[in-house]
């Protein structure tokens, strides 16, 4: 079924568009090793980045709702990390979290098809992206995948001062793209803060599902590849 009525489609950028753990696993592999995590009783660097992506899920969960800040983000995932793993966070280098920043932003993995996706999509739709992504971060990586010309407006979390699921955040992006919710879509990753969240303002949503996890029953419609979007578009 083809969404012919829909003018504008929205996108999420971590985990939807960018691949998040393919990124931060290449930055952090890395980075384990200038800082040699070995030596400090790390023996898996595969073990240290399943941890990592664990805590920082639950962390950003918190902070989609508000729960805690940027800074207590920052602060408690690779802590949480180094405690889980039964290492004094203590001894955790303070130039890692910095050196992160600066580097996992600056890879450049998407999930397969995003730029022909896109590119097929811009033909019909106009594009916009809802980032609950830090502003900085998130426009190096637009920049640096060559995603910016997809999107006629892009608006970060951090800016509006609200994050996914807020009502708010959409209705602003509505607002911002010159547009109505009737004639939107939203297409992300998570459940709460893309799909549910567009569906509590009345927008249609695609639950992007990669990793074919079990569908709940409130989710009206699931991908597993973007490029099913050139089929339902």
């Amino acid at each position: 079924m083809r969404h012919s009525k829909k003018k504008d489609i929205f996108f999420d950028l971590d985990h939807t568009l960018w691949d998040f753990e393919k990124n931060a696993g290449e930055a952090l592999t890395e980075l384990f090793a200038i800082h040699n995590f070995e030596a400090l009783g790390i023996t898996s660097v595969i073990s240290f980045i399943e941890t990592y992506n664990r805590n920082n899920h639950r962390l950003w969960a918190l902070y989609h709702y508000g729960k805690i800040t940027k800074t207590e983000l920052r602060e408690a995932r690779f802590a949480d990390t180094f405690h889980e793993l039964g290492i004094d966070p203590r001894l955790f280098p303070k130039a890692f979290e910095e050196e992160y920043l600066k580097l996992c932003p600056q890879k450049t993995h998407l999930f397969p098809h995003a730029h022909e996706t896109l590119s097929y999509l811009q033909e019909k739709y106009t594009l916009h992206l809802i980032s609950n992504g830090f502003g900085d971060a998130a426009e190096i990586k637009v920049t640096k995948c060559g995603l910016k010309k997809y999107f006629a407006t892009i608006v970060i979390s951090e800016t509006v001062g609200v994050h996914k699921p807020d009502p708010r955040i959409f209705h602003h992006a509505v607002r911002n793209a010159k547009t109505a919710i009737p004639d939107s879509v939203m297409v992300g990753d998570s459940l709460d803060a893309d799909i549910r969240g567009a569906q509590n303002v009345g927008m249609d949503a695609i639950y992007f599902n990669p990793k074919n996890e079990a569908v709940p029953m409130d989710i009206k419609r699931s991908i597993g590849t973007l490029s099913e979007l050139t089929r339902i578009f």
